[in-house]
């Protein structure tokens, strides 16, 4: 279940049920409920875009169905890969603004799009503006991708990334306490893909020192 194709695999620690919400409950329950053939899922960096991307590929994968995931950031992408696609169940295709422009890219995108909707296929695209600011060339293809379903993710607030960082801290298995939480908060990176791997980062320190996060310890390490 765990495997993706060409050789990437899904995280094993991403799921619906670790993932913070806030204000985007309903795109959220959308993703889990609506049984669209074309999705579209949009919102600034660090938002959560790729783990609910994963986390729909892991409930329909454990249903034994055909998945696949990928991240067009990964420079191992070409348009190639895109061929046969429309065999699988559900397609996640991630980063979708790292192709925007390229002809080659947007017409084999164009084609499995109609592809997979033949075949009823579900396919489901993050990029990070909406598809009218998405700088497509292919005419055919903008018009595609304003079908179906438009979802945005909204950015979380302080408190509200607070609340996630101790979510992630729990499923971790250890605690991270609402001052040290603002500590970091208000000294480091603030988008979430940062704090997401500092808090990898504080985990491991912790597991190999045998101590709890305090701010003293959390000085210590930076």
């Amino acid at each position: 279940m765990n495997q993706l194709l060409l050789g990437i695999g899904l995280r094993d620690n991403v799921s619906f049920s670790n993932f913070y919400p806030a204000k985007n409950h309903q795109a959220v329950q959308a993703l889990q409920l609506v049984d669209e053939t074309f999705i579209y899922l949009w919102g600034s960096s660090g938002s959560g875009k790729s783990h609910l991307l994963q986390a729909l590929c892991q409930d329909i994968a454990e249903q034994g169905q055909a998945v696949a995931y990928l991240p067009l950031a990964e420079e191992s992408m070409a348009p190639q890969m895109l061929e046969g696609m429309e065999a699988m169940s559900l397609l996640a295709i991630d980063d979708l603004d790292q192709i925007a422009g390229n002809v080659e890219w947007e017409t084999a995108l164009f084609h499995l799009y109609n592809r997979m909707r033949d075949a009823g296929g579900r396919l489901l695209v993050a990029a990070r503006v909406a598809p009218a600011a998405l700088p497509v060339q292919l005419p055919d293809l903008a018009s595609r991708l304003s079908y179906g379903l438009t979802l945005q993710l909204h950015e979380l607030n302080d408190e509200e990334k607070l609340k996630l960082l101790q979510l992630r801290a729990g499923n971790r298995g250890f605690d991270l306490p609402d001052e040290v939480a603002n500590y970091l908060l208000k000294r480091c990176e603030r988008d979430m893909d940062s704090l997401i791997q500092l808090l990898d980062k504080l985990d491991s320190a912790t597991m190999e020192a045998q101590r709890k996060l305090t701010i003293p310890f959390v000085k210590s390490l930076f």
